[in-house]
């Protein structure tokens, strides 16, 4: 019990004397950042793409978008994300001449790979919404994209919200890789306090349990929205 004491007094001390929790501050910030305007991102895409994928093929752009939608998916989910997160910021972006920060790379990446995820997600979610749903809203003088806007997508957001929750809290965890291109994150500032007290099983410890409170608020709040929806459907 001493010597775990002994742990806990250098981890204070690197914590609070030397400004350790500035570094965790910033990597928290960093984590939510990423996650959350990565999540934006990938919503956005999955929903597009999802949209592309469920029209008819009868013309030749749709066959010609829906096939590099089906790429854009096999591409994203067939590889790491670390492996992406390597390839954008070492070859890609500097082939372009386009200079950003690891966090902005970092931002980029799991936006696009979530929306790999997402896009199937939604997709499922838009089928599962009843056909006359979309047939209504052309009966009234509504086009394609209106309908799929305005009714079909609300109601596919509706059905699949449990999932882009889990989809949340994966991006939560798998922050810990962007250190691999330099960004600041959880594990980086944990990283640290571990290194300067040359000790790391009281770091990692607090920091297993910042990710695991971390995902219970997220949880709850996946769970608050849920029967907020609930509640407005049976007044509907």
């Amino acid at each position: 019990m001493g010597n775990f004491d002994l742990k806990v007094n250098k981890f204070i001390e690197i914590f609070i004397e030397q400004n350790g929790y500035v570094k965790v501050l910033e990597g928290l910030k960093n984590t939510l950042l990423i996650a959350v305007i990565g999540l934006i991102i990938g919503i956005l895409i999955g929903t597009l793409i999802a949209t592309v994928r469920v029209i008819p093929k009868y013309k030749l752009l749709p066959k010609v978008l829906n096939g590099f939608c089906s790429f854009y998916v096999s591409l994203f989910r067939g590889t790491p994300i670390v492996v992406q997160l390597l390839v954008f910021y070492y070859v890609l972006l500097p082939l372009m001449g386009i200079k950003i920060t690891p966090v902005q790379v970092s931002i980029l990446v799991f936006g696009l790979n979530s929306g790999a995820y997402i896009s199937e997600t939604m997709r499922s979610g838009i089928m599962s919404v009843d056909s006359g749903q979309m047939e209504a809203g052309r009966a009234v003088g509504l086009s394609f994209g209106t309908t799929m806007l305005k009714i079909v997508i609300p109601q596919a957001v509706k059905n699949i919200l449990p999932t882009l929750g889990n989809e949340f809290i994966a991006l939560i965890k798998e922050t810990s890789v962007v250190s691999f291109v330099g960004a600041a994150d959880l594990y980086v500032a944990f990283n640290y306090i571990g290194s300067n007290s040359y000790e790391f099983m009281v770091p990692y410890l607090v920091m297993a349990m910042i990710y695991i409170v971390l995902v219970l608020i997220i949880s709850a709040g996946i769970k608050i929205m849920e029967r907020s929806l609930r509640k407005s459907d049976r007044r509907n």
